[in-house]
């Protein structure tokens, strides 16, 4: 073997021990994805019988709709979801697809009247779950926890961990400003774990996703800002955001990172956190570009959800 040949196998090998590799972690507010089945819980809207007629063939629509996305999001390594009603639902998602057949659940039954939580499904192949717990909390003027818990999993990816927080805090409803003291609270629960964490590691990778029902100029955002970087942004997708409400596009389905992905060797791709948006889930509505969501009112529209996916991309350094 002459010199050159020689030397053009020692570069090929040092690329490719220096290669990246390229995973990505989702989010997804699949709106209302109940089963139907009668629990405990206030669904009686989403079951056969109820208002909006709630059937098997509905449900296994919707179940192969949210199916469709993850595929076409080349199938994240981590997903996190939430306007889910239980564990059942997430595990008929992924036994309905072979793409997902090493994955498996991080879920906690929350306290929420309607039986609403958020969840996650993770790739068993690349990623190990070291840990898993949920932050419970008394919304402003209650005695008791009846909002949506938030989501935590301890995860490590090629010995590499880091902390995943999934999260879905409380609404709109009533009106924003009157409204926004429940979402403050939730901030600043979700700020003191993230807290905790980096008061041990100042360097800990977190990411933290979820629809936060506040856009990112909105102070309980801006509360999270002060210790993670936003990656989606009005610039994520051609709409400027993932939820259109009254014919404007904003950003309620955020990700935000630490700063300690820098440090470690699973780092953010730069600029590429970005919100999903083929044209199958959007439509028109009144002149406008709107998600394609599963009703409108009592209206079965068979569409996906009042809100887009966003994801954020990885890159594991070899070296």
């Amino acid at each position: 073997m002459n010199k050159v040949l020689i030397q053009l196998f020692i570069t090929l090998f040092l690329c490719s021990c220096n290669a990246q590799k390229t995973e990505r972690i989702a989010f997804y507010n699949v709106e209302n994805l109940f089963d139907t089945i009668n629990g405990p819980n206030n669904d009686e809207e989403f079951l056969p019988d109820g208002k909006k007629e709630w059937g098997a063939k509905r449900y296994e629509t919707k179940i192969n709709q949210i199916n469709k996305i993850i595929c076409d999001l080349k199938t994240p390594m981590l997903i996190g979801l939430c306007e889910i009603e239980n564990e059942k639902v997430i595990q008929d998602i992924i036994d309905k697809n072979k793409r997902l057949k090493n994955y498996k659940t991080i879920h906690f039954n929350s306290l929420d009247a309607r039986g609403i939580d958020v969840g996650m499904l993770y790739n068993t192949k690349k990623l190990s779950l070291l840990d898993k717990g949920f932050i419970r909390f008394n919304l402003p003027n209650q005695s008791n926890p009846t909002s949506r818990d938030i989501l935590w999993a301890k995860l490590s990816y090629k010995n590499e961990v880091f902390f995943a927080i999934a999260n879905h805090w409380p609404s709109r409803r009533g009106g924003t400003e009157k409204s926004a003291p429940k979402r403050m609270k939730a901030a600043k629960k979700a700020k003191e774990f993230i807290d905790s964490l980096l008061s041990e590691n100042p360097n800990t990778p977190i990411i933290l996703m979820g629809d936060l029902n506040d856009y990112p100029s909105n102070q309980s955002v801006n509360e999270l800002k002060k210790v993670l970087e936003p990656c989606i942004t009005k610039s994520s997708n051609k709409y400027g955001g993932t939820n259109s409400y009254r014919g404007e596009w904003n950003i309620l389905d955020h990700i935000m990172i630490s700063k300690g992905f820098e440090k470690s060797k699973l780092s953010t791709k730069p600029h590429s956190g970005s919100i999903f948006s083929p044209e199958y889930l959007i439509t028109s509505y009144k002149g406008n570009k709107v998600p394609f969501r599963t009703y409108g009112g009592l209206k079965y529209l068979n569409g996906y959800s009042d809100h887009l996916p966003v994801y954020v991309e990885l890159n594991y350094n070899r070296k």
